[in-house]
């Protein structure tokens, strides 16, 4: 005989099987790709680089600005005379180097902070971010000399005012850049063998 009230594909018996009982309902995102996840994560690490960045620049420049104001009329001994706050008026690079090539570096500052500003951007990993935004911080702390300091423009001369020894003069842009080129160098060190071991 057949059985009227069986429902279609139970066998005629009427019982849903065990394989129709343990089929819930589809959970929502189940099949999306992961990198929704891996963008959220991304987020927060990016946004360290605004932050770094136009707080660096934001210290880097109110320091000159009160070095200037400040030392006019002579240095400040802090340690004797090897660590002291001396005004100084820099037209090269980074602590002192490369004077004389003003309107140069001035350029290539801009084009080393637009790169910069790229590689931030294309890198998730919290500490090549800070890294990177800490020495695309000190590039813009000494551009914004080098276009609006005297004499002139993409002329400036950058302010320093920490002096250590013989070590040359130096400011917060230069620690920044240093900082984060030694960060940078341990973050690729590091990775090295990470990726090494697989």
């Amino acid at each position: 005989m057949v059985n009227v009230g069986a429902e279609p594909g139970t066998g005629g018996s009427g019982a849903t099987s065990e394989a129709d009982r343990g089929a819930g309902p589809p959970v929502a995102g189940a099949g999306a790709a992961p990198g929704g996840a891996a963008g959220r994560a991304r987020r927060p690490a990016r946004l360290l680089a605004p932050l770094i960045v136009f707080g660096v620049v934001a210290l880097d420049q109110a320091t000159k600005v009160w070095a200037v104001a400040a030392l006019a009329d002579g240095p400040v001994g802090i340690v004797g005379s090897t660590v002291e706050l001396r005004l100084a008026r820099n037209p090269g690079g980074a602590f002192s180097l490369f004077q004389g090539f003003t309107p140069l570096l001035a350029v290539l500052a801009a084009v080393v902070a637009a790169v910069l500003v790229r590689a931030v951007r294309r890198t998730d990993d919290r500490w090549t971010v800070v890294a990177l935004s800490l020495i695309l911080a000190g590039a813009l702390g000494n551009l914004v000399d080098r276009v609006f300091r005297s004499p002139g423009f993409l002329e400036g001369w950058v302010v320093d005012f920490v002096s250590v020894g013989r070590w040359p003069s130096f400011n917060v842009a230069d620690s920044a850049i240093t900082i984060g080129a030694v960060a940078l160098v341990l973050v690729t060190w590091r990775r090295g063998p990470a990726a090494a071991g697989g």
